[in-house]
């Protein structure tokens, strides 16, 4: 039997789901990490692979990481991080966003604050009497790495807020010109998702216990992993929503054509498809979601207080939950102070208002990237931890008023497991 291993790692820690040549689970794995530290995500990748029971471990032919979106790191020539990476949420002050203007098309997408370039310039800062190469990585790139051996190489997911171009399949020019000006810094290789990079380090099976004739695929973002796992279909339907609900929410519609606006954080990912050919992925992340509510709920609470509340009454609160300043879409901005008042005494009420405020937050999202151009929205699936809650689903359907489905799978291990068995 062959089996096929998908790895995420998420906002709120890391998933292992090993299926088989039929797309059934047959072992899922758990572990936590340190988003800031590469040495935990190093530990994680490596524990959830090693508890992995031996029976599946020794028959799996293919491996694919995802990663969080935007959370990016640079390496000496060795593959040793030169500093510590910094995460999808980190907002780049305003002297690179300038820089940025000067360098990048009026409003492309690398322009946002938060954007991969962003941070790869907030890197090179502190790098420029470095005399070596350094090799700029993705947080996928850089675990896929450890297992394939090969520093350089990104898939067109990751790179996207690079600004890489996905429809030409190629760096921009003006990209390419700034890259001349750094001439001691290598930006990756561009594969399409899946596409084997290498076969896994001889010492590194050896190690884990994986067949030394194992294959890593290149990577993809964990919310576009989510999307594929939800979907779980091999011709999605145009017109396909999802919405993952983890520490941060993030809206994904199937399109037929991309949708690109930096005012509104708006992007669209490349989606081949064997049958349905090049399609777009239209989306964008809010950093409203779990991390906000867990500011004030335990997770035990958050269960308790949604059970208690009453989901079909509309709640009068009126808030923009963020976990701290800034949000990306559909409020593009980075000085975005979050409304939390008033703040009722009953938790319940306070909870409910909370999940109800993110709900037309969701609505305003969608809303936009329809006015924007991409495709209709037929139906809408839910990936993350938040697709558990009952009562946030039911109040989420109050107000979507579009047909919301349900997903026999929401973990983005599993759409990164299905990469790793039919490449799309």
């Amino acid at each position: 039997m062959n089996y096929f291993l998908g790895i995420d790692f998420g906002t709120s820690g890391v998933r292992a789901i090993a299926i088989d040549t039929k797309a059934e689970i047959v072992a899922i794995n758990r572990a936590d990490y340190e988003i800031r530290d590469c040495d935990s995500w190093q530990k994680a990748l490596y524990e959830v692979i090693e508890n992995i029971p031996q029976s599946v471990k020794q028959n799996i032919r293919k491996i694919v990481i995802d990663g969080t979106s935007a959370t990016v790191l640079i390496s000496d020539r060795g593959g040793k991080v030169i500093r510590s990476p910094i995460i999808y949420s980190e907002v780049c002050n305003l002297e690179i966003s300038e820089q940025i203007k000067k360098i990048a098309p009026f409003q492309h997408l690398v322009c946002s604050s938060t954007s991969s370039f962003a941070k790869l310039i907030s890197l090179l800062r502190n790098e420029q009497s470095r005399s070596d190469f350094m090799y700029f990585l993705h947080q996928a790139d850089w675990l896929s790495y450890l297992l394939h051996g090969k520093l350089g190489v990104s898939d067109y997911h990751n790179a996207l807020k690079l600004g890489y171009d996905p429809a030409a399949l190629t760096y921009p020019d003006w990209l390419k010109a700034w890259s001349l000006e750094n001439p001691n810094l290598v930006l990756p290789e561009i594969l399409a998702p899946s596409t084997t990079v290498a076969i896994i380090q001889e010492e590194i099976a050896t190690q884990l216990g994986l067949p030394h004739d194992c294959e890593i695929g290149a990577g993809t973002t964990d919310s576009n992993a989510a999307f594929l796992a939800c979907v779980e279909t091999s011709e999605p339907e145009i017109g396909t929503a999802v919405t993952s609900l983890g520490s941060t929410m993030v809206l994904k519609v199937l399109s037929d054509r991309p949708v690109n606006n930096s005012t509104y954080g708006i992007y669209s990912h490349r989606f081949d498809h064997p049958k349905l050919g090049c399609l777009w992925l239209v989306g964008g992340a809010s950093n409203v979601g779990g991390a906000a509510l867990r500011q004030f709920f335990s997770d035990q609470e958050l269960q308790e207080f949604s059970d208690r509340l009453i989901p079909d009454l509309p709640s009068p609160l009126d808030y923009y939950p963020l976990p701290k300043i800034g949000d990306r879409f559909p409020i593009n901005d980075p000085h975005l102070v979050p409304r939390l008042e008033p703040r009722p005494d009953d938790p319940v009420a306070f909870l409910h208002g909370l999940l109800e405020s993110m709900a037309r937050i969701e609505v305003q999202g969608y809303k936009l990237l329809q006015e924007l151009g991409a495709s209709s929205i037929q139906q809408i699936y839910t990936a993350g931890g938040g697709a558990q809650n009952q009562a946030w689903t039911k109040i989420r359907d109050r107000y979507l008023q579009i047909p919301m489905q349900k997903s026999v799978q929401t973990e983005a291990a599993y759409g990164a497991a299905l990469l790793a068995k039919i490449p799309l």
